[in-house]
């Protein structure tokens, strides 16, 4: 008999997209439990304080029963460990994604050589999508709907009204 594999996907998910959707939704179907990791961030200046990037993913997912949500502050391999994870997953969109999680997996597996990093590619739809480049577009007045879950738009478009 072999034990749950439990995957930590980490994230800032400021907002969370339809590309990080579609890696989590996935990861889901590989794994007995998938806990998005959402980063305090401390280092970075978000558009959302993390209980609204919390609330927010754990809408997006309610009803997938194998998919956690919880907050993370300091090294993720730490997280991982303290949650009994297996696996991290990493999304990658394109080359310069891949050295950067390449070196980042490479530290993590030093640091926690029992956690494997596993690389999934977003649907070709959803190659292009950043957190990054929603926001800056969002905050321009350019249109995101197709970039984020509905219920995400919605918050997107509130928080740019305050």
């Amino acid at each position: 008999m072999t034990s749950p594999v439990i995957a930590v996907f980490p994230g800032t998910f400021d907002p969370i997209t339809l590309g990080h959707h579609d890696l989590i939704r996935r990861s889901a179907l590989l794994f007995d439990t998938v806990i998005v990791a959402v980063a305090a961030a401390h280092h970075k200046k978000t558009m959302f304080t993390l209980d609204e990037r919390l609330n927010a993913v754990r809408e997006v997912f309610e009803g997938v029963g194998n998919v956690k949500v919880e907050p993370f502050t300091g090294l993720v391999r730490d997280f991982a460990v303290k949650h009994g994870a297996g696996a991290m997953v990493r999304g990658v969109r394109s080359v310069t994604d891949f050295d950067y999680e390449a070196q980042l997996a490479g530290m993590n597996r030093a640091l926690a050589p029992d956690v494997d990093t596993l690389f999934l590619t977003p649907d070709s739809r959803y190659q292009y999508i950043s957190s990054t480049l929603v926001r800056e577009i969002a905050t321009l007045k350019g249109d995101v709907a197709d970039f984020v879950p509905p219920a995400i738009y919605g918050r997107l478009m509130d928080k740019l009204k305050a």
